[in-house]
């Protein structure tokens, strides 16, 4: 018997609520929304379309089934039985006190209740007796995992823990303070780029290109601190500090002074603003900004660093150990946009792809996982046959069932079934692999563990037709 959903109660329907909508449903939350604009149901589908769409393509497992998504007209309704309770409204200090006030009245005294605030602190929002927390988030708040924690350290470790679980990056703050940590960086950078279109220095755009052409980039893996680190060399921050440090007390910015804020300064902003992008609609532009984001996490993901070791983390986490006709299901994952190719559908290659991520997780299944690989032992592929039977688009859900066919001595034979979610058998993937020693690059019989796993499993899978094997597969070759 499965354990029942955990619900989340999401107040406001903005963009920062909605994204916090779309990453609980995503991870298998029941959600439930009070917004009293009407546009509320239709803004936030369209975010958790987009979503849909992103998210799981971080992942190379797959994701929990969806919760439920309601609307509620009454508050009280809407937080009723919830677990956590996210406050996204618009941040006017009176407002998030009505608010929180009777979120407080109303709310499961076991419920995390947070503030989204991007500048408050929980002093200033607790003042009126409200016991809230600051879980400020960034957008897109579905796939950016970092949420600033402000607050009593009761409160704040009880939702850490429920963030780790939906794959986010809880910061807990040691003490605190006005715009809590990332947006009082982000301040400094806005401000001076303020002054450098006002002076007429720079335009919109150039100093985005300065951004995402260069350190934007190195921040997104190692951060400011270690960046530097780097730029001083062999000698390391100390050097750097010493070689740059007088440059602080040169009038290089204007971060001590603020701009003027009148209505030229927002025309001449907002125009560059349309000449750089308003060709594009926003939801052209969120999802613009979610494959990259995609794409850079993914990178970031093989080698654990920033973002992509808390996606790495989290799918670790997820449910697997599922069969289908009797065969252990080895993968399952949604297909993202840079599978496809002019054609619409999933790119030959990726098909190879998807097949070789079920081979790695089935040598795990028999004991060739990675510390058995640390030990000097592994399988290589030898032979590959694929088969194309239908198309498969971005978006698809991917289940792939593997069955070993044979695994005497050095060999293991394998077949891999990839469906659709529909049912549909969309190729099968063919695999001939050798058991090497990687000290000597040769073929060699495995560990005692894991021949037993594997013929365990020949033994499991055999009698199952396998439409397709042993065409060419492991088939004597003529060498003449």
């Amino acid at each position: 018997m499965s354990a029942p959903r955990k619900k989340a109660a999401i107040i406001g329907g903005g963009v920062i609520g909605g994204g916090w909508a779309a990453r609980f449903l995503l991870n298998g939350w029941d959600v439930a929304v009070f917004d009293p604009d009407p546009e509320a149901e239709r803004k936030i589908s369209e975010v958790i379309s987009n979503a849909r769409r992103a998210l799981p393509a971080l992942y190379d497992r797959a994701m929990p089934d969806e919760g439920s998504l309601s609307f509620h007209q009454h508050l009280a309704e809407a937080v009723s039985d919830a677990d956590w309770v996210q406050e996204s409204v618009p941040e006017r200090l009176d407002l998030k006190h009505k608010v929180l006030g009777s979120l407080c009245d109303l709310a499961p005294d076991a419920a995390v209740i947070g503030s989204s605030t991007s500048g408050f602190k929980p002093s200033e929002l607790n003042e009126k007796g409200a016991r809230a927390v600051v879980a400020h988030p960034f957008n897109p708040v579905y796939l950016l995992p970092l949420v600033e924690l402000v607050g009593e350290a009761e409160h704040t470790e009880k939702a850490a823990s429920i963030l780790r679980q939906i794959g986010m990056y809880p910061l807990t703050l040691r003490k605190e303070i006005d715009a809590h940590i990332a947006d009082r960086l982000l301040e400094a950078v806005w401000r001076e780029s303020l002054w450098l279109v006002k002076d007429g220095i720079a335009t919109t755009e150039e100093i985005d290109d300065a951004i995402r052409m260069a350190f934007g980039i190195r921040w997104g893996q190692m951060g400011l601190f270690e960046t530097y680190r780097i730029a001083g060399g062999e000698a390391g921050m100390k050097h750097f500090m010493a070689q740059f440090g007088p440059c602080l007390a040169w009038p290089w910015t204007k971060l001590m002074d603020v701009p003027e804020f009148t209505d030229e300064l927002v025309d001449l902003i907002a125009g560059q603003s349309d000449a750089q992008s308003g060709h594009m609609s926003i939801r052209e532009l969120e999802r613009l900004r979610d494959d990259n984001i995609v794409g850079m996490v993914r990178s970031l993901k093989r080698t654990g660093s920033g973002a992509g070791g808390v996606v790495k983390a989290h799918e670790a986490a997820l449910a697997s150990g599922e069969s289908k006709d009797g065969l252990p299901v080895t993968a399952r994952r949604q297909v993202p946009t840079s599978w496809t190719d002019y054609n619409g559908h999933m790119n030959e290659t990726h098909y190879l792809e998807a097949a070789s991520q079920a081979t790695d997780n089935l040598m795990a299944m028999v004991g060739a996982d990675e510390k058995y690989v640390a030990s000097g032992k592994s399988y290589f592929t030898v032979e590959t046959h694929i088969r194309y039977l239908e198309e498969v688009h971005a978006g698809d859900q991917l289940t792939i069932t593997s069955q070993v066919l044979a695994g005497e001595g050095k060999r293991l034979h394998l077949f891999h079934r990839l469906w659709r979610k529909d049912g549909t058998l969309a190729a099968t993937v063919e695999k001939m692999l050798l058991h090497t020693d990687l000290t000597t690059r040769r073929a060699c019989t495995p560990e005692d563990l894991v021949a037993k796993l594997v013929a365990q499993m020949v033994a499991d899978h055999a009698g199952k037709h396998a439409d397709g094997a042993a065409r060419y597969v492991g088939q004597p070759r003529d060498t003449a």
